[in-house]
């Protein structure tokens, strides 16, 4: 794939960036390089290779997702909330409608 002139300046203008035409004539290679760099890349052979997000194996830190009966660091207190609600439906806060 290879990029041209009026390619650079469609990509700075929707990334908001301003520049000039000597700015565009030196970004046309410095792309065709990037590009050609990622062509390679796809020619690699990673046939047996596992997909990864990271160089070291990673684990979230999970906790029990339980609800804490003491009124004072938790839950246990839906309806004193509710109770300041302006319009409380079902347990829930009211809203008004946004969508038609």
């Amino acid at each position: 794939m290879s990029v041209d002139r009026k390619t650079v300046a469609k990509i700075a203008s929707l990334a908001r960036i301003r520049m000039d035409e000597a700015e565009l004539d030196r970004m046309v290679p410095e792309f065709n390089a990037i590009l050609a760099w990622v062509e390679q890349l796809g020619e690699v052979d990673v046939t047996g290779v596992a997909p990864m997000t990271a160089v070291i194996p990673q684990a979230l830190r999970l906790r029990d997702d339980v609800v804490d009966a003491d009124p004072l660091t938790g839950g246990g207190v839906r309806d004193a909330v509710l109770a300041n609600a302006p319009a409380p439906e079902h347990g829930f806060f009211g809203v008004p409608k946004v969508i038609e």
